[in-house]
């Protein structure tokens, strides 16, 4: 078998050279600088994110603070619905007491 014959390079390289340094050169000059200005588009509006996160928490958090408060309501307005029930039969009641003892005063008067 015949071992393949490398060729020898075709003349100065200098044009190879020129093109890898204007290529570096664009690198360098427009793609780092714009990398490096969306990165830091990208974390300012990260931390803006995160800062309106943080005031919705504390808002969330004061809505719960400020609305625990309506189970104890709700509570509270079963219990009066109780009482009112209870006021209902107490002068329901209060009226029969009144009816008899006003009777019985009527026929003791008579006596």
């Amino acid at each position: 078998m015949n071992a393949p014959v490398l060729q020898e390079p075709l003349g100065d390289p200098s044009g190879v050279y020129a093109i890898w340094a204007i290529t570096l050169a664009i690198a360098v000059l427009v793609v780092l600088p714009l990398t490096v200005f969306l990165l830091q588009r990208t974390l300012n509006a990260a931390r803006s994110i995160e800062r309106y996160f943080a005031e919705m928490r504390d808002a969330g958090v004061g809505i719960a603070n400020n609305t625990q408060h309506i189970k104890a309501l709700d509570d509270t307005i079963s219990v009066a619905t109780q009482i009112l029930g209870t006021a209902g039969s107490i002068q329901t009641h209060a009226a029969v007491i009144e009816t008899t003892l006003a009777a019985r005063a009527g026929v003791d008067g008579q006596k």
